[in-house]
């Protein structure tokens, strides 16, 4: 968005924040795209300026690939609009395709960006297990055949916690920033026979680093990788060194934090 633009959107009298929820599947990721490609971003964006009256431009927390879900995506937006922020969430989705909904309205403070201000993000990477895929799964969850060692996962996601250079993990084309990010939190439960989760609380995430991240952990689950490779892989800097992104469709952007809750465990 062009500079003038932007003072242009932001004089407007009200900065409206929402919490978001999506099945990706069906969308070219979350950023909006060139009709008749459709993003989460032009659908949302479309049946708001509806209900507003005005039109409207979303920011968002993270820029969500095509194929991945959310279930706390945040974006916000300003607008001259009238209507009450109770009625915000029930508005929208009576316009809103099934597979996204609006969680949670609030009218944020001017300063408030829900890219900027984002202190932390949570993201849930899914694994389905077993002899035969379950096809209820199929979208969502990466199906692996043979068994994983989860106890090895477990000792290879907490080499990453703490702050570490990224490099390996970032997949070519991202927007250039600091490849230098703080993990607080990976674990890895088994949320149903079955159905592994992983969860990954960190300050910020790179371009498909999640993704790089549960290739390389999912290595190590079938004994090509060993726990002690994730340092020598994140001292390399390398992305040859890691190894294949994972599958789109088992990765969630579970929770957005700002201000005092950003370190705490989501």
């Amino acid at each position: 968005m062009k500079r003038e633009h932007k003072e242009m959107m932001k004089a407007r009298a009200r900065n409206i924040a929402l919490r978001v929820a999506y099945d990706g599947t069906a969308y070219a990721g979350f950023q909006r795209q060139t009709p008749p490609v459709i993003a989460v971003q032009n659908v949302l964006e479309e049946k708001l300026a509806r209900i507003f009256g005005d039109s409207i431009e979303l920011a968002a927390s993270g820029r969500t690939d095509a194929g991945v879900h959310a279930y706390g995506q945040v974006v916000n937006f300003f607008t001259d609009g009238t209507i009450p922020v109770s009625r915000i969430a029930r508005a929208a989705n009576s316009l809103l395709p099934p597979d996204i909904v609006v969680k949670e309205a609030w009218e944020a403070d001017r300063a408030f960006s829900a890219r900027h201000s984002a202190r932390s993000k949570t993201y849930l990477y899914r694994i389905a297990q077993g002899e035969t895929p379950d096809p209820m799964l199929a979208r969502y969850a990466w199906y692996i055949r043979r068994p994983l060692d989860c106890a090895a996962m477990r000792a290879a996601l907490a080499r990453i916690l703490g702050t570490h250079d990224f490099s390996a993990f970032r997949a070519a084309g991202g927007a250039p920033m600091s490849p230098v990010r703080t993990m607080y939190e990976a674990t890895l439960e088994e949320e149903r026979p079955g159905l592994l989760a992983c969860r990954i609380h960190g300050s910020g995430f790179l371009y498909h680093m999640v993704r790089n991240l549960m290739g390389t952990i999912a290595n190590v689950g079938l004994g090509v990788l060993q726990p002690a490779d994730i340092d020598r892989i994140l001292a390399s800097h390398d992305r040859a060194q890691a190894s294949a992104t994972a599958p789109a469709h088992g990765l969630y952007l579970l929770h957005v934090a700002y201000g005092e809750e950003a370190t705490a465990t989501s």
